[in-house]
């Protein structure tokens, strides 16, 4: 198979164009890689936790939620990390009807995150909706940036850790790429993990008290999250395969061939 056939086969995601469309891609659609790790056992999430402190420096032991979800990704790790840190609410890849970036002052280290792009509640009366503070959703204040690997990291690993505050969850979000490990039995090029740690509402014993609450949202959280990182898959891969193809098939040969924005 030729570079030109192989590319014809790529294609990125296709935008949401509303609410519904973002509930059909997001919360719905089953994503065709499954991305969540799961912990067996007690144990096992101990283990991770060393992991986590280890790469980043955080102890998630001190939340009662920790999601952390993996994909790998053809492409390379530089690539896919300036893919993240331009992001702005692609709705090739977020639900930004639902949940709408608000990058402040237009900068990635400060986002938050609001419901359908509410900045305010719909009445002047409203201070919440039925007691709990939605808007915004949250708020991201990155806290650490990791944009140029150690010369010692033979993963040539990339992150941002971000403090979430704000709306519902007290704790952490890191996004963190890094090159694959054949060893670990990975493929591709990359490695895309994205590790949330946090309390509802900064209160850690809602884990317990609030069981169903917080089956139900990790549940729809590891859905959307899953299909977040399908679409940034696939954009990325495509965006690679795209550039191979103008490097070996320049416009003046195809000036019908157009990029993504």
């Amino acid at each position: 198979m030729n570079i030109k056939e192989h590319i014809s086969e790529k294609k990125p995601p296709a935008p949401s164009k509303g609410i519904l469309s973002d509930i059909a891609n997001f919360f719905i659609n089953k994503p065709k890689y499954d991305t969540f790790i799961k912990f067996d056992s007690s144990e096992e999430r101990y283990q991770y936790n060393n992991r986590i402190i280890q790469r980043i420096g955080i102890d998630s032991d001190q939340y009662s939620v920790l999601n952390i979800n993996k994909i790998g990704i053809d492409a390379p790790v530089n690539n896919i990390f300036n893919e993240l840190i331009l992001f702005d609410g692609n709705p090739r890849c977020w639900p930004n009807h639902i949940a709408n970036v608000d990058r402040i002052n237009n900068d990635f280290k400060n986002i938050r995150m609001l419901p359908f792009g509410w900045k305010r509640y719909p009445f002047k009366s409203m201070k919440s909706f039925f007691g709990l503070p939605l808007i915004p959703l949250f708020l991201l204040k990155a806290i650490r940036v990791k944009d140029v690997p150690d010369n010692f990291d033979f993963d040539n690993a990339r992150y941002v850790l971000y403090e979430c505050s704000g709306g519902y969850p007290i704790g952490f979000l890191a996004i963190y790429v890094r090159s694959s490990i054949p060893e670990m039995g990975e493929t591709t090029k990359s490695q895309l993990v994205f590790g949330v740690g946090f309390n509802f509402f900064g209160r850690k014993e809602w884990q317990g008290k609030r069981r169903f609450i917080s089956s139900l949202w990790e549940a729809v959280h590891n859905r959307v999250t899953a299909n977040v990182l399908n679409r940034i898959k696939q954009l990325s891969e495509w965006r690679v395969e795209n550039l191979l193809e103008s490097v070996n098939n320049p416009p003046e040969n195809n000036p019908a061939k157009s990029s993504l924005d």
